[in-house]
């Protein structure tokens, strides 16, 4: 099997150097830059995560993140010295799909950084033969969505999700009208113990989808608020399709 392809992207060479040490011993292809600018002239198409700093000298990782958005929708784990949750949002909010504050244990690195990369080559189908004509559809209020890979389609015209916007889609497609506490997309998206503080990251992630599939993202028509129970996808001819 090839080898998955990691770039770390860390101003710190102890820490740089851990990471790889770390992600090296258990099998991982690992690019690395000293800064943003490094970062994006390492940035190819074989790269299957970013593992991002957010406090750089010259260009921040939330710099370097909206660029690399503008062309891939690599997953981007921000580590950060900070931890507060506005931070936290910043990071999100500029196209991150998940947050470590620092210090943090090897293990929770590993753990998320498999998880990244496992919802990752299970929607976008990296590895696999294309197989795009037989991949099955969901069609519902004018977005298409094909369940076994992250693409997606809104009045035919395809748009880039992230894994984490796509697997939230995924879920309110496949059961629209149900309305999803916070609690249950955050649980069964990132699949952690829903706190609090979480609201915030499922909502700018809400949003952030709105933008790439609504006409008017400030006056949604097909994922819609339902005040103080959660979220819904609105009703609409469904169909699945071959």
């Amino acid at each position: 099997m090839e080898k998955q392809t990691i770039l770390i992207v860390e101003d710190d060479p102890d820490i740089r150097d851990g990471v790889r040490i770390l992600l090296t011993g258990e099998g991982y292809h690992i690019l690395e830059a000293e800064n943003g600018l490094r970062a994006l002239e390492l940035m190819r198409p074989e790269v299957d995560l970013v593992i991002l700093d957010i406090m750089m000298p010259g260009m921040s990782g939330l710099r370097v993140c909206e660029e690399i958005r503008k062309t891939s929708t690599v997953p981007i784990l921000f580590l950060t010295a900070k931890s507060q949750e506005s931070d936290k949002l910043l990071g999100l909010t500029a196209g991150g799909d998940d947050y470590l504050a620092k210090p943090f244990s090897f293990a929770e690195l590993s753990a998320r950084v498999k998880a990244l990369l496992r919802r990752y080559c299970v929607y976008q189908g990296k590895g696999q033969t294309d197989m795009q004509t037989e991949n099955k559809t969901l069609t519902l209020s004018g977005v298409r969505l094909a369940l076994d890979c992250n693409r997606v389609w809104v009045e035919d015209r395809e748009v880039d999700l992230t894994e984490t916007e796509y697997k939230i889609l995924k879920m309110l497609m496949q059961s629209p009208q149900r309305i999803f506490p916070v609690q249950v997309i955050y649980e069964t998206v990132w699949g952690e113990p829903y706190y609090y503080v979480s609201n915030g990251t499922v909502m700018v992630h809400i949003r952030n989808l709105r933008t790439k599939i609504e006409a008017d993202p400030q006056n949604p028509k097909r994922i819609c608020t339902v005040w103080g129970k959660g979220y819904r996808f609105a009703a609409g001819e469904e169909r699945m399709t071959r």
